[in-house]
């Protein structure tokens, strides 16, 4: 099993996660194709630093011609612009109305009191960067929603499965800050960090970490730092509330440090990729890349490292265990048309799986059983689900254990288009392989071609592939 071990002794955020990701192999391209793919004006700019003697990486986003700053710089030029504007305001006052002093202070004022309004009215994502006011202030007003940025994601030139994470991590932010400001995930806007700023971290995080080829992602405890942060809404205490809301059950210290080390972009992109928390893992080792921070703290290499290599063998590192929740409903008075529905959505929706069973009920009327494996934090939404689409009155749940072997994807090329193709491994062994229904079914319908044709054609690339 291929590991990677994520040791946030600083902190992480999504420039430093992005940053190690490139440190440990990932060609800059892959990023900044991803980047391109958005098509929201962004692009990276690579460079390396020297962070208390450790060289690192260094990302940066930069949007419209600006880059992205650490929020309490962002915050501390926003009240310097504030300061400016009030004396020009000042200074136009002691002049007569007419002329272009007094259009300019007008639009200055504007500019400022439209992003006070946002602040006021719309709850805010505390992550690590936000945006230039005109961001906000002409081409998104409200900022943009989930909804928008699943869109956005969706139509981007990336695999399903990145898409599948880089969308999980945005969920997983927008459910914090719901909570946190108690109200629903949909009225969430990211303006405070710039939407922008915010999906090239998280796209870059879901695409890097695909194409970096690990099986696993473990992660250290975090250094989360302490004092106060500037945000949208005022002061907050360090960690932010809603880091704190996605670190639950993470394992977090603060070394005494008086910074905001882990930002929620960072905290989501852990909680979704990092399959658990540990102390270094048995491997050997490969290579390691550090990612760097914008600021130099004493006596702390602000960096974040990922370490690769080949984990221990045995049981431990042969599978995954994890616990799932089984959902599970009787049904028979439900159109069976309505049925295949809701099989899709359900997967949509994020189950792990879900099946009918042919089952017979009391009666003898003939039924089906439907089953859904689920992450814990899932249940409430999909049962939900289950009671609005279906025709049942109970939904039953347990947890249970399962262990899974570790998997990834890679793509293969067919004279008909690229495909998939799932692995499966067990201890770094390939022990199955299959290529994804959805590629082959989609080429076989736009080429003419049996569906099983491409498919033998896809496996045949895999194993040609692997052999070089």
């Amino acid at each position: 099993m291929r590991i990677g071990y994520l040791e946030c002794f600083s902190g992480v955020s999504g420039d430093m996660f992005m940053g190690a990701l490139v440190d440990a192999g990932v060609p800059p391209r892959v990023l900044e194709d991803a980047v391109a793919a958005l098509g929201v004006g962004a692009r990276l700019e690579i460079s390396r630093v020297v962070r208390r003697g450790i060289s690192a990486t260094k990302v940066d986003v930069w949007v419209d011609g600006e880059k992205d700053l650490p929020r309490e710089e962002y915050w501390a030029k926003q009240d310097g612009l504030k300061q400016d504007g009030a004396r020009a305001e000042s200074r136009s006052k002691a002049q007569p109305e007419h002329g272009h002093h007094h259009d300019a202070g007008h639009h200055h004022d504007h500019e400022h009191s439209s992003q006070a309004e946002i602040s006021r009215d719309e709850p805010s994502l505390g992550l690590h960067r936000a945006p230039a006011p005109h961001e906000h202030s002409h081409s998104h007003p409200h900022g943009r929603g989930l909804t928008e940025i699943r869109e956005i994601v969706a139509k981007a030139g990336i695999s399903d499965t990145a898409k599948k994470a880089a969308v999980a991590i945005f969920e997983a932010l927008g459910t914090a800050e719901a909570k946190i400001h108690a109200t629903s995930i949909e009225k969430i806007h990211f303006h405070e960090v710039g939407a922008v700023d915010a999906m090239v971290d998280i796209v870059c995080a879901a695409v890097g970490s695909e194409a970096l080829g690990v099986d696993e992602f473990i992660c250290s405890p975090l250094n989360v730092g302490g004092g106060m942060v500037q945000c949208a809404h005022g002061m907050f205490p360090v960690p932010a509330p809603a880091t704190v809301e996605l670190l639950k059950g993470a394992p977090v210290y603060s070394s005494g440090v008086q910074a905001e080390l882990v930002t929620p972009t960072g905290a989501a992109i852990v909680k979704i990729l990092a399959s658990r928390f540990a102390a270094f893992p048995g491997m050997k080792i490969e290579k390691s890349g550090y990612g760097a921070g914008s600021r130099e703290f004493p006596g702390l290499p602000n960096v974040v490292r990922l370490t690769i290599g080949e984990g221990a063998s045995g049981l431990a590192a042969k599978t995954v265990s994890e616990t799932v929740t089984v959902l599970e409903a009787n049904l028979d008075d439900l159109n069976p048309q309505v049925f295949g529905y809701v099989m899709d959505r359900l997967l949509e929706e994020g189950a792990l799986d879900a099946f009918g069973t042919p089952v017979q009920m009391k009666k003898s009327r003939p039924g089906t059983l439907l089953t859904v494996l689920c992450k814990p934090e899932d249940a409430g939404k999909l049962t939900q689900l289950i009671f609005t689409e279906t025709t049942t009155l109970g939904v039953r749940r347990r947890d249970e254990v399962r262990q899974t072997l570790a998997r990834h994807w890679e793509n293969v090329r067919t004279q008909w288009g690229e495909v998939r193709i799932k692995i499966a491994s067990m201890n770094g062994i390939v022990t199955n392989y299959a290529p994804e229904y959805e590629d082959c079914r989609r080429l076989a319908a736009e080429h003419h071609v049996p569906l099983k044709t491409v498919m033998q054609e896809a496996a045949r690339a895999y194993l040609v592939k692997g052999e070089k």
